[in-house]
């Protein structure tokens, strides 16, 4: 199999965990706490607009009884599964004989769940915030949230303006927010915009003695590339909410990205159309493996998920592919 950076590759790093209950309820309300532990920091730490969902029965992890998860739509119109949860019942706990003794007395096998995320994160992130000056970092999750870059020609206006901006620095991490000044003379000013673009730092001030002495400095936005200039009076607690309303203007980019790129389709000729195009398909589909197989054999599409948070797939038709009875629409994309 082909490697992908930060996507799949020979050596990756993951965050798993594994638990045992008493009962099949403990464990499926566990497998269902975690995938939404993983939705909620998705949403509101990397400003990722992810389906939560069930994974259909030829998707499962292999010996599961259900798998849960989070699927994110890149840029490119393709799928990636972020992380997921499984429920795996005692399959695993009588293959390696994992036992205990229940309320009854009786000794009886676990019911099992397994869970995690790995450095696919990296990549999603890339992918679904990133443009053609690199990165784009929510603050929530960026180490540096706010660098600063002074301009000056001569010692003297270097210190003034350093003196400012190290107050600066002092009052934001005071508020708890990474701060970074970068003063290295050896560098051109233009140099270390296109620098910190690159790596998405989500604010970026810029200052020389002419703000100094107008009490202003410039202030941008990465998500945006958008300048202004903004007094010094009270600036600290204005980066506070300007970080704030970076990260949910990222987050509804890419939300509204997202709910553009799903689509109702109901014959398999629109299928076969549609999914050239990109994004997510809310489809019918019969429920059999067959099915999958066929539509995944002759599109490369598969069922990504089938959503438990969206009303809209709640109702009856017939599968794309069969014509068969369906209650519920399910979401087909091609994927990483």
């Amino acid at each position: 199999m082909r490697t992908r950076l930060f996507l799949r590759t020979a050596e990756f790093l993951w965050q798993e965990g594994h638990t045992a209950h008493g009962t099949a309820e403990e464990a499926e309300a566990r497998k269902e706490q975690m995938v939404n532990v993983y939705a909620k920091f998705a949403r509101e730490v990397m400003a990722l607009p992810v389906v939560v969902g069930h994974k259909s029965p030829g998707e499962r992890f292999a010996g599961a009884l259900d798998t849960m998860t989070i699927e994110a739509l890149m840029q490119d119109g393709k799928a990636l599964q972020a992380g997921t949860s499984h429920f795996l019942g005692q399959n695993f706990a009588k293959s390696f004989d994992v036992q205990f003794t229940n309320k009854e007395g009786k000794m009886d096998y676990v019911w099992a769940t397994s869970w995690g995320v790995s450095t696919r994160l990296m990549g999603a992130l890339i992918m679904a915030h990133g443009d053609d000056n690199g990165l784009v970092l929510p603050p929530a999750l960026a180490p540096i949230q706010v660098v600063m870059v002074p301009i000056y020609k001569s010692e003297e206006e270097r210190n003034a303006v350093l003196d400012k901006m190290y107050e600066l620095k002092k009052a934001l991490e005071a508020k708890g927010h990474s701060v970074e000044i970068d003063d290295r003379d050896t560098l051109r000013p233009g140099f270390k915009f296109a620098e910190w673009e690159l790596k998405g730092v989500p604010v970026r001030l810029a200052m020389g003695p002419r703000d100094l002495q107008n009490g202003t400095v410039e202030v941008a936005r990465r998500d945006t590339l958008e300048k202004i200039s903004e007094p010094l009076e009270g600036l600290e607690e204005r980066i506070i909410d300007l970080l704030n309303d970076i990260q949910q203007s990222i987050y509804n980019k890419a939300l509204a990205f997202r709910d553009a790129s799903i689509r109702k389709v109901d014959t398999w000729e629109e299928f076969k159309e549609e999914i050239e195009k990109g994004g997510f398909l809310l489809c019918h589909w019969d429920g059999t493996a067959e099915t999958e197989a066929r539509i995944q054999e002759e599109t490369k599409a598969t069922i990504r998920c089938i959503p438990v948070d969206s009303a809209v797939c709640m109702e009856e038709g017939k599968c794309i592919y069969t014509g068969k009875p369906s209650h519920q629409r399910v979401l087909f994309a091609r994927s990483y």
